[in-house]
């Protein structure tokens, strides 16, 4: 289930890692055949080197000397290493372009299903380990293919080579090459079998280091204010020495590779065995160096394998690290085929319960009703429930019990996009994005003029700080708007509410950060934006309770008292006692 889809140019198979990474090669079928036939050609003409050899040996043993013999094996080496060459391109061209276009595609899924997850998802997932998995494990699944499964592929058709070409000189020397593949598979079923856990663990580690370090640059100011920057570096030290030994743990098994030892036994028996036809005449001595030239391509899968299994067993990790993110079920449903229709306002609360973790209530049996067009004040001590009210209103959150009706519709019956375009929240912690002035207004509304633009940043009392930067509104703001003040990123905020001409404004204490003469100037333009829409005010200002048409009184989770100023100042005694802790 997803908050929110994007259609990707072709569905994949997500039941198992193997799987789903089949499904995005098999798209790129005709490189994967090219690959297969530059291994499987390059491999034959590998064998063709030692045949010649073998040949021109004999040539050059003869008496007199063949030259002519000589000649051609030379000839041929040359002619077959040409076309070799072109092959080897070929194969090399097509696994890496397959490895890129496979990294691309799947970044561009894990991204997708992203976007598509709740809030309570990316609110218990940590950043940094997304971002682990998002970078580092999706490129491994590209270092997979190229150099891995290429380097897979090419020394298993180097494998056979001895088993076609040496029965061509003596039928019997099928058997070294044959104990060679025989035990090879048996030792590398067995290196897989400890290598697997040890990889997972290391893509493991590694997104635990990742996301630490990503807490602590977040969270850098908090680190130096607090003195706390010998704790965190002991902390990260901690994390990178278990990616350490895992690591560490990985080059043990690499360490223990028993193809080497099995390649020195094949060379070994199978130049005896080779020597012993010779003597007896069953074979040329020129065959006896052919057929050793043959067992030496065995060295090929055995030296490229301790890194391209390695490599393989990496990809796969990072595989099943990505597919279980992308499969992370979410509890909001996006709803594709709901209500799109404009909304006019109206909101209804029945008997609403929410809890973000189960069996601890948030909200508990709220029910109110507002009619289109009516400002509405939720106030409320720290705790009390008031921006998790707001947030159900789109659909940030799903209610655990009752229901929450716009114009006389279920939330969860709307189509999500279309809900949350008409509904625009200014939240206490405003976030900007490393961009111009002017695309962060427009950020809900990308087809905005700029005439429109500086209008909202105007109605918003933004226009004069943005024309006093050099650039004015190309002028590019730092992440999350760092570069500058609470107030200013307020007022962006609210520009961009103003551009979207929602049909309901939420504002979360929108004007907390704004002197006195700038909130009279803000409000004035509330109240003008307000005019025509439903508006949800979660604020600490009298000024902006006072012209609320419903004041919304919590309290432990619980809708203490409902009504306008006058009425509750007359019979709600909590109200009273909020009012009198806050200050013009």
């Amino acid at each position: 289930m997803q908050e929110f889809s994007v259609p990707l140019t072709f569905r994949t198979d997500r039941r198992t890692p193997m799987r789903w990474v089949l499904s995005h090669i098999n798209h790129h079928r005709g490189f994967l055949l090219l690959m297969f036939v530059g291994a499987f050609g390059n491999a034959v003409l590998a064998a063709v080197i030692p045949v010649y050899v073998g040949i021109a040996f004999d040539g050059v043993t003869a008496v007199p000397m063949n030259t002519a013999v000589i000649a051609t094996a030379a000839w041929g080496i040359i002619l077959s290493q040409l076309v070799r060459a072109v092959l080897q391109l070929g194969r090399n061209f097509s696994s890496a372009l397959i490895g890129e276009r496979l990294e691309r595609d799947i970044r561009q899924e894990l991204y997708a299903s992203l976007l598509g997850k709740s809030m309570t998802f990316h609110e218990l997932q940590p950043v940094g380990d997304t971002m682990a998995r998002a970078t580092n494990d999706v490129h491994e699944i590209n270092l997979m293919l190229n150099p891995g499964i290429n380097l897979v592929v090419g020394s298993a058709n180097f494998m056979i080579m001895p088993l076609l070409f040496a029965p061509c000189y003596d039928w019997a020397l099928i058997a070294a090459p044959l104990f060679f593949i025989v035990t090879y598979i048996l030792a590398l079923a067995h290196y897989l079998h400890m290598l697997d856990p040890v990889t997972e663990r290391v893509r493991r580690a590694f997104g635990a280091l990742n996301s630490r370090l990503a807490e602590a640059i977040d969270g850098i100011e908090l680190v130096k204010g607090s003195a706390q920057e010998a704790q965190e570096i002991g902390r990260f030290a901690h994390n990178a020495g278990t990616y350490r030994d895992s690591a560490v743990a990985q080059g043990k098994i690499e360490a223990q590779f028993l193809p080497l030892l099995l390649l020195g036994l094949t060379q070994a028996a199978g130049f005896t065995h080779a020597l012993i036809l010779a003597r007896n005449g069953r074979i040329a001595i020129g065959d006896v160096v052919a057929y050793m030239g043959l067992l030496a391509l065995f060295s090929f899968p055995t030296q490229t394998s301790l890194n391209a299994y390695s490599r393989v067993s990496l990809g796969f990790a990072g595989a099943r690290r990505i597919l279980e993110l992308i499969q992370r079920e979410t509890l909001l449903d996006e709803n594709r085929t709901g209500i799109q229709s404009a909304i006019r306002g109206a909101v209804t609360f029945e008997h609403v319960t929410f809890a973000y973790v189960p069996g601890t209530p948030v909200l508990q049996d709220v029910s109110f009703q507002v009619q289109p067009g009516m400002t509405v004040a939720i106030v409320g001590q720290t705790g009390s429930g008031k921006s998790t009210l707001a947030k159900l209103i789109n659909r940030t959150y799903d209610v655990e019990n009752g229901r929450i009706l716009i114009d006389g519709i279920d939330v969860r019956d709307w189509n999500l996009a279309a809900l949350r375009r008409q509904i625009s929240i200014i939240e206490q912690d405003i976030f900007l994005f490393s961009r111009s002035i002017a695309e962060n207004i427009a950020f809900g509304c990308p087809e905005a003029t700029p005439e429109a633009i500086v209008a909202a940043a105007k109605a918003a009392q933004a226009h004069e700080f943005i024309t006093s930067f050099a650039d004015g509104y190309e002028t590019i703001i730092g992440e999350r708007g760092v570069t500058l003040s609470g107030g200013q990123r307020q007022r962006l905020a609210l520009a961009r509410a103003f551009l979207t001409n929602p049909h309901i404004l939420i504002l979360d204490d929108s004007t907390s950060a704004v002197d006195s003469a700038t909130e009279d100037l803000i409000q004035r333009a509330i109240q003008d934006a307000a005019a025509n829409r439903t508006t949800f005010l979660i604020t600490h200002r009298l000024s902006q309770i006072r012209w609320a048409d419903l004041v919304l009184v919590l309290r432990k989770g619980r809708l203490e008292a409902s009504g306008s100023h006058e009425t509750l100042m007359a019979g709600s005694p909590a109200y009273r006692r909020i009012f009198e802790t806050l200050e013009e």
